[in-house]
């Protein structure tokens, strides 16, 4: 089932569109918090999103750019505005289109489906991100980012990082983060291990997330 994220703070409109979401058969997601609208993308996993212009905290063209450094995911712009400028802006950020208001609502379904079946027609696309408590791991770019804040990680670090976040809440014991380090030609040690985990929780503090990664004496590592 295709998810859809509808950013549009207008109650009506928005319900209108959800309401027509799920007619179709599509799974309807709306923001909650409109500062949080990254954070609600990542955590929805949409396979396309709905975007209005004039939003409260940050605009539209924010929040199709920060989509834009971490997903592909097709963004459909509707919005009041309707000079050439704001157009031609959407779509040189990367929106797959624009529909202006007021609209009807079996011309957006029409477009919607247009774009869903041309994107994922040819490949299925997902956000390469993983997300936990705020703190994300960037797949594509060995980086980890909080609060707009990011930081590089080693190749190793990554490695470790991305076995404790894909089992958030799970105890990870060393014996396992080192098997998968040993997987990826990386053969590393207990005390190699022990470096790399100190030095990582260095860098995760420094931007701002203290405790992230709990120690469970004698059983491994946690993020929960």
């Amino acid at each position: 089932m295709f998810k859809i994220l509808v950013v549009e703070d207008d109650s009506v409109i928005r319900d209108v569109i959800l309401e027509n979401i799920d007619k179709w058969g599509f799974e309807g997601e709306k923001i909650e918090n409109y500062s949080e609208v990254l954070d609600t993308f990542i955590k929805t996993k949409p396979h396309l999103v709905l975007m209005d212009i004039n939003l409260p905290a940050f605009d539209g063209f924010y929040w199709c750019n920060k989509i834009r450094e971490i997903s592909k995911v097709p963004i459909i712009f509707i919005s009041s505005r309707d000079t050439k400028m704001d157009i031609i802006m959407a779509m040189n950020m990367g929106a797959d289109d624009y529909v202006q208001k007021p609209f009807y609502i079996d011309v957006l379904m029409a477009k919607i489906n247009a774009t869903l079946r041309r994107v994922y027609s040819y490949t299925n696309i997902e956000s390469n991100v993983i997300e936990y408590d705020g703190v994300i791991l960037d797949l594509k770019e060995d980086r980890l980012m909080y609060n707009e804040e990011s930081i590089d990680l080693t190749k190793n670090e990554f490695k470790i990082l991305y076995v404790l976040m894909k089992n958030n809440g799970n105890v990870v014991s060393r014996e396992k983060i080192m098997r998968n380090l040993w997987e990826n030609e990386s053969f590393v040690d207990d005390n190699t291990l022990t470096v790399n985990i100190t030095r990582l929780r260095r860098k995760i503090e420094g931007i701002g997330k203290k405790d992230f990664i709990k120690t469970k004496k004698g059983k491994g590592y946690i993020i929960s």
